[in-house]
């Protein structure tokens, strides 16, 4: 807080103030705490989910797969968004933590569908063969030899799904479904718009958290196009 409100970047307040006086760019550093804290859980919890699921269904085949499936497909077609306000909006105290793990609920099925074909793909390869072949347990199997061969794929559905629980996070903060108490850079954005800053000139208030969200999404886009490009040799040759 302090005596300068609503005021331009400055020497003091690099990012400007509000109109009660608070920094912007104190609340710009707070709030990527927060927006990272949502992506990295949310990615992890996704991501294990998704291997758990994904992996098992198509290595194993058979009535596993189809039961792990169909519980695939009931996840993919229930929309993320209105269930997670309606879910937010029930849980009166959620920290971010929680909202995390709600946002990786929503987000582990596409993964999940992925994995299975690739699984599928690679189960009958000569070097699984063998394993199997030379009297290696079920699970040893995916572990030791499967996992390994995916780990470029489980790799860019991590950094998609951190992608989709950051820009999910900003937008129910932004909305004002989720607990405001709770700083990131969708916090930001619904003072700003509460308070009318863009009517009133103060563009400060809004652009630093927008350009934050744009600059990390893509940046985290980039890192998923490398991914690819190492995974796919068809993207390699068409860049050489």
């Amino acid at each position: 807080m302090g005596d300068d409100l609503l005021s331009p970047p400055s020497g003091a307040h690099w990012f400007g103030t509000t109109m009660t006086g608070q920094d912007i760019f104190s609340q710009v550093l707070v709030g990527t705490r927060g927006v990272m804290v949502v992506g990295l859980v949310c990615g992890v919890l996704a991501t294990v989910l998704s291997i758990l699921v994904g992996v098992t269904a198509g290595f194993l085949g058979g009535a596993a797969d189809e039961a792990l499936s169909m519980l695939s497909n009931v996840f993919l077609v229930i929309p993320a968004l209105p269930l997670i306000i309606i879910v937010a909006s029930m849980l009166p105290s959620a920290d971010t933590v929680l909202i995390a793990a709600v946002i990786s609920l929503t987000a582990w099925a596409w993964g999940a569908r992925v994995l299975r074909a690739q699984t599928m793909s690679l189960r009958r390869r000569d070097f699984v063969e063998a394993a199997r072949a030379s009297g290696e347990s079920t699970w040893r199997i995916i572990v030791f030899e499967v996992l390994p061969n995916l780990m470029a794929v489980i790799a860019s559905g991590f950094v998609g799904t951190v992608i989709f629980a950051v820009m999910l996070q900003i937008t129910l903060s932004f909305v004002g479904v989720v607990s405001l108490s709770t700083w990131n850079w969708g916090t930001i954005l619904f003072w700003a718009q509460s308070n009318q800053a863009l009517g009133q000139g103060a563009w400060w208030w809004f652009v630093p958290a927008g350009l934050c969200i744009a600059l990390l999404g893509t940046a985290l886009a980039l890192i998923n196009f490398g991914i690819d490009e190492y995974a796919n040799p068809r993207l390699r040759k068409v860049r050489a």
